[in-house]
């Protein structure tokens, strides 16, 4: 049961909030007072949507769209005297799938698939129906430790022909960005050798491929 609040920072992106609590249990005993920490986004919202871009090339082979872009987190966030091995990425680019987060009127079914097609255009310049979107089973919970947020996980099939130059959303964190197209079993083994270590993509490419050959 929550005993009470804190909450600190949340002026820029992300706030720090810890949680007193005490645990009650069935025989009226309680635990120890602890707290719990986790970051949240107190002007955005708390979920994102992760979405799949794919076609099938002229031999009928699927392809995904990936995305390369800046993490600053990793690159600063990784000291190598902390690292349990040590770890040459350099981390400048990071390859991911197309995702965003859902603003605090993207609500329901229809407002996961509309911002699916916002960040479809924002990122890949590609131009999707929000009704074209599909979602991919349940979301998944990427920290659970230590963030709230859950992924939606979603994907769309998509022209590349009519891809235009991405719009960006005005963040310089989406200046540089690199997008291509790749056959879907090539992304899913960069997954497994490591070229690709990001854990939304790879569980969106499982899904996307399980999607499109059903058992």
């Amino acid at each position: 049961m929550p005993l009470s609040i804190e909450d600190f920072g949340g002026d820029g992106y992300l706030r720090l909030r810890r949680v007193h609590l005490q645990n009650l249990h069935r025989d009226g005993s309680v635990s120890p007072r602890y707290f719990c920490e986790f970051v949240d986004r107190p002007r955005h919202g708390t979920d994102a949507v992760v979405v799949g871009l794919w076609h099938k090339n002229a031999s009928g082979q699927v392809e995904v769209l990936l995305r390369e872009g800046l993490r600053p987190a990793l690159r600063f966030g990784r000291p190598p005297d902390r690292l349990p091995l040590p770890d040459a990425a350099p981390y400048l680019l990071f390859t991911e799938v197309v995702a965003g987060i859902l603003e605090e009127d993207d609500r329901g079914e229809e407002g996961i698939r509309r911002r699916a097609a916002i960040e479809a255009m924002e990122e890949a310049g590609l131009r999707i129906d929000p009704a074209a979107v599909v979602l991919l089973g349940r979301p998944v919970f990427p920290t659970p430790g230590m963030a709230p947020e859950c992924f939606y996980l979603t994907c769309a099939e998509v022209d590349p022909a009519t891809a235009a130059a991405p719009e960006g959303d005005g963040s310089p964190m989406e200046e540089g960005s690199r997008q291509r197209f790749v056959p879907l079993t090539d992304a899913i083994r960069q997954c497994e050798s490591g070229e690709i270590c990001d854990a939304k993509t790879e569980i969106l490419l499982r899904r996307l491929a399980a999607h499109l050959s059903p058992t």
